[in-house]
């Protein structure tokens, strides 16, 4: 029967963002030389001391930053990546401040990256030369709340956590969980289009996200910040920027729809003998929870072995045994008697249709967390192990795994597993068919990276899948959009480039293909 363990509360994840000292990440080396084939555009220039004089006369000064060391976070990614080689970032705190900037930028011909939290995993939020940095750090205040409606308008630079944080004082919540959520912007979050844990119930953002204001290059503010369900006059162009990754402008307003905040939460963990298992639950859980579903997140046992390795003894498996596969199930709805009643009549089919042999159902917030945690904790733990080649890939669920296996049978057979190559882990969202595929290796090293590419986006291709289900394309999976998108989509996105940003200054170098093919060193 389902035991009811108690279990220890969960320890805070550690910061993403700038957890990193300058010294530190001189030890990153630059990306031009990880990819000698970016050549610098010649249609873009470079600072000058004239222009470092002209962003103080409408900035303040401590706004304006030039420090070589305090310049570091802002160049370097969360996971030491990717190295830009900026000698500028700018810390505007209004919309006008971002359009002189911009347009400023766009007359002189300046290549600008703007970044919020730098918690993304592709490198779309780093310079990859010296282009100035546009930083929504200082944009951080809640504009409007609408109780009735449960709409919010905010900056971008609003952090996520203290969003939802402001938002359960008001009964509502952020339809978007991260693991990032505690450094991540909701800027950033609506250019990458982050997926999150619980999209299973609430959707994307192209759905949640009911207005945009936005920076175009020329310093134009599309003033877009509807907070209307229903508007059907003209083309919707808020969509345009919603998964853009800044090569379009910058975000600095949003206005979003937040769902109440429910009243009971539950959540239980089972143990699986095969992924086949894992579907049947998912099937089974559609079929009976239905309403009150909120997350369905699976994880292997390689995965659940790095939690145990680098998180220590609270976090062993909480179940009697371990298992190969192992799934979270979250319920949100009104009325705890009900949803328990629901979860519990969930579990006790599974164990009667021999679907799961085990599992543990939470007894107190402390206990949910703890459970979260071990699915939560997975990408750190596998940062901690060493060097990590993170894919992010969506996949119809039948497939799922069958990607990770075929991973690790390519990777023994050139000799990589066991020697450069660690563990080849495998967990994600089901319910969207959002696979995490995480290879922990000794090193960077170019053999591992053969080895893995193209060979991972030729199968996610030749499985009608997506290359990038949610952490964007960025400058690792650029060069890769074709595996995706077809040649003529790919030439209309390119004309709407073109005719937004037609000095190319957006976030150079990222999203699209260059003429130059270039490979991860």
């Amino acid at each position: 029967m389902f035991h009811r363990r108690a279990s220890a509360a969960r320890p805070m994840l550690a910061a993403y963002g700038r957890g990193y000292t300058s010294d530190s990440s001189r030890t990153v080396a630059y990306t031009k030389d990880k990819y000698p084939g970016i050549e610098r555009s010649t249609a873009l220039n470079q600072l000058s001391s004239e222009d470092i004089t002209f962003f103080k006369s409408i900035l303040p000064p401590t706004s304006v930053i030039t420090d070589e060391d305090d310049l570091s976070s802002y160049n370097v990614d969360w996971m030491r990546k990717y190295r830009g080689q900026s000698s500028v970032v700018l810390l505007p705190k209004t919309t006008e401040q971002v359009a002189k900037a911009l347009a400023y930028c766009n007359e002189r011909r300046l290549g600008v990256v703007p970044q919020g939290g730098n918690t993304g995993l592709v490198g779309g939020g780093v310079p990859v030369f010296d282009e100035v940095v546009i930083s929504t750090q200082h944009m951080n205040g809640i504009r409007s709340f609408d109780a009735a409606s449960g709409t919010i308008t905010c900056d971008a630079g609003c952090i996520l956590e203290v969003l939802d944080n402001y938002l359960a004082e008001r009964g509502y919540m952020m339809p978007l969980d991260l693991g990032a959520k505690g450094s991540c912007h909701i800027g950033g979050n609506v250019a990458t289009n982050a997926g999150g844990l619980r999209l299973l119930r609430y959707g994307s953002l192209h759905g949640t996200v009911l207005g945009l204001e936005t920076v175009l290059p020329d310093g134009t503010v599309l003033d877009n910040m509807s907070t209307l369900r229903k508007d059907n006059t003209g083309y919707d162009l808020k969509q345009l920027f919603i998964g853009s990754e800044g090569t379009l402008g910058i975000i600095t307003g949003v206005s979003m729809l937040t769902p109440k905040r429910a009243k009971s939460t539950n959540v239980a963990l089972v143990g699986l003998e095969s992924f086949e298992k894992v579907q049947e639950t998912f099937h089974m859980a559609k079929d009976m929870l239905s309403e009150i579903l909120s997350a369905f997140e699976f994880w292997d046992h390689k995965a659940a072995g790095l939690v145990r390795a680098h998180h220590g003894v609270g976090h062993k498996d909480p179940l009697t045994s371990q298992y190969p596969f192992y799934v979270l199930v979250e319920t949100q709805g009104s009325d705890s008697e009900h949803d328990m009643a629901k979860l519990n009549g969930f579990l006790e089919k599974l164990l009667e249709s021999s679907i799961v042999d085990d599992g543990v159902v939470a007894q107190d917030d402390t206990q949910i967390k703890s459970l979260w945690s071990l699915r939560e904790l997975i990408p750190e733990a596998c940062s901690k192990a060493g060097a990590v080649y993170k894919y992010d890939v969506s996949i119809p669920v039948p497939k799922l795994y069958t990607l990770v296996e075929d991973m690790r049978e390519r990777l023994a057979a050139v000799g990589l597993l066991g020697q450069q190559v660690e563990e080849v882990i495998g967990y994600g969202h089901v319910g969207d068919g959002n696979l995490h595929l995480n290879i922990t290796a000794t090193s960077y090293d170019s053999k591992v990276t053969q080895a893995i590419e193209p060979y991972v986006y030729e199968w996610t291709a030749k499985h009608a899948g997506s290359i990038s289900a949610e952490h964007g394309l960025g400058l690792m999976k650029a060069e890769k959009i074709g595996y995706s998108k077809s040649p003529s989509m790919i030439h209309l996105m390119r004309q709407i480039k073109q005719l937004i940003d037609p000095h190319g200054i957006m976030n150079p170098y990222k999203y699209f293909p260059s003429t130059h093919q270039h490979q991860h060193q």
